[in-house]
């Protein structure tokens, strides 16, 4: 058995094996075991994460995303600790097992629950606190050589990613076209190049009553802007519908930014954040328009990767809102 091979132990007992909420792009699934044996002797909690049926382009592999949590763990970040990296034979998909961490990750629920997440200027302090620790991460990395880096500026490098995928789409989207415009013609100096989660959101951060327990869904991460988190986090389709805290929903953004410029010992350009905005707008907007494809394509029926899809209308209208008369 895996498990017991990689403790090493002399005995492993599942005692549960129950697929997890959430995770619209990788399965996971928790597993309760008794471990017999070895430095892992006792109970053990734990999460496997391995491919869904089907995938978003932009998405790492299990392996990638274990190095990322290896990086992240040595940085200081608070995530849950990768154990085993599996090989895909042992159950048809890679994947890999970490630590199970406490709490809940549901969006719609931290947002208006005011139990969860402890003091809510604390809670946006750690994470913005936890966001500059990942920012810490260089290129310099070794461990992380398979992430590519672009010669090109962050701002160039998605834009032209994005450019490139309508471009290559069957159906026009005039309004993303219109904001692909807008963010060449309104580009901020963009060479800083660090760990970026790209994915840094509320939904993707667990945490119980007290607060902040773990970061989670490693599986976009890059070098880019650091600004690309930021703005991605403070963008209003993140903030669940609680749109008076502008920081994730969960609190104001002199917190998080006070949280992030204390542990990065610089300050955040603020100037240019509503220029991530616009551009976290975009390409979360790319991201449901490929989630409605694959259910749309017979890989992976699901009605919540289907009405991703129906979000894409309300996220132009954003843009348009973001961007008029700037």
């Amino acid at each position: 058995m895996f498990i017991a091979r990689s403790a090493p132990a002399d005995q492993v007992v599942i005692r549960n094996l129950s697929l997890l909420s959430g995770g619209a792009i990788q399965q996971n699934w928790a597993i309760d075991a008794q471990v017999i044996g070895g430095p892992f002797a006792g109970e053990l909690n734990v999460v496997l994460r391995t491919d869904a049926p089907s995938a978003v382009a932009a998405s790492h592999g299990r392996a990638q995303e274990f190095a990322l949590l290896k990086a992240a763990l040595q940085a200081g970040v608070l995530v849950p600790e990768p154990l085993w990296l599996g090989e895909t034979e042992i159950i048809g998909r890679p994947f890999f097992i970490m630590r199970r961490i406490k709490g809940s990750a549901a969006g719609h629920r931290l947002v208006k629950d005011q139990r969860l997440g402890g003091d809510r200027v604390h809670l946006a302090e750690q994470l913005g606190e936890q966001l500059a620790r990942i920012h810490s991460i260089s290129p310099a990395c070794n461990d992380l050589a398979f992430l590519s880096r672009s010669e090109s500026s962050p701002v160039h490098t998605l834009i032209q990613r994005a450019q490139d995928f309508l471009d290559k789409h069957t159906t026009p989207h005039p309004v993303l076209e219109w904001c692909l415009r807008w963010l060449e013609l309104n580009a901020p100096p963009s060479n800083q190049q660090v760990l970026c989660h790209r994915d840094y959101r509320t939904g993707n951060y667990m945490v119980d009553e007290q607060g902040l327990t773990g970061i989670l869904d490693w599986e976009f991460a890059g070098w880019s802007d650091p600004l690309e988190d930021i703005g991605w986090f403070c963008a209003k389709c993140w903030r669940f519908g609680n749109n008076a805290a502008q920081a994730g929903g969960v609190g104001q953004r002199e917190d998080f930014y006070r949280g992030y410029e204390r542990i990065a010992q610089t300050s955040i350009a603020t100037e240019h954040v509503l220029y991530w905005e616009v551009m976290a707008h975009l390409n979360w907007a790319l991201i449901a328009i490929q989630q409605a494809e694959r259910h749309v394509s017979g890989q992976e029926r699901s009605l919540n990767l289907a009405l991703t899809g129906h979000i894409v209308p309300e996220l132009e209208w954003e843009i348009l809102n973001l961007t008029e008369y700037r």
